[in-house]
């Protein structure tokens, strides 16, 4: 799997265990560079999801939460800021997450790893009750959004 990889300068520090832990999950990590503002970087690698040219992304901010906020609003794209590895993979699995949001000032290089290797290794379920999530998903990035359902109705 190709998974692009994008920095605002406050994620640099992760950069190389970021790179070497897609490496060593057997995927090909392409380093999309370095902005100075997260929003930037996020648009980057949701590009590189859209245009097709990848998979999946992984993008580092200071804390995962802006770039996260950033990545979100690109129709399509659905981003994930995970820190712990449960989340990692259970995005992919349920919510066909395809950027991962991770914060330098947050995690280690070794939890990064752990958490890049949850993320790459994870595949999306399928499931029917996640399919339809994900549909009423997308029904919200639509413009007007649907009506909310029933609150307790079966999941």
């Amino acid at each position: 799997m190709r998974i692009a990889v994008a920095f605002d300068h406050a994620g640099v520090p992760l950069r190389d265990a970021i790179l070497a832990a897609v490496t060593a999950a057997g995927h090909e990590a392409d380093e999309l560079g370095t902005w100075d503002d997260y929003p930037v970087a996020a648009l980057a690698a949701a590009s590189a999801i859209l245009d097709r040219t990848h998979e999946r992304a992984i993008v580092v901010c200071g804390s995962g939460a802006g770039i996260a906020v950033a990545a979100t609003k690109v129709r399509g794209i659905r981003a994930a800021c995970c820190h712990d590895t449960y989340s990692a993979a259970q995005c992919v699995q349920h919510d066909d997450v395809n950027v991962l949001c991770l914060g330098a000032r947050v995690i280690g290089p070794a939890l990064a790893d752990a958490l890049v290797t949850a993320f790459a290794g994870a595949t999306f379920s399928g499931e029917e009750r996640h399919v339809r999530r994900l549909a009423q998903v997308a029904a919200i990035e639509s413009s007007p959004p649907p009506a909310p359902t029933t609150p307790g109705a079966p999941s």
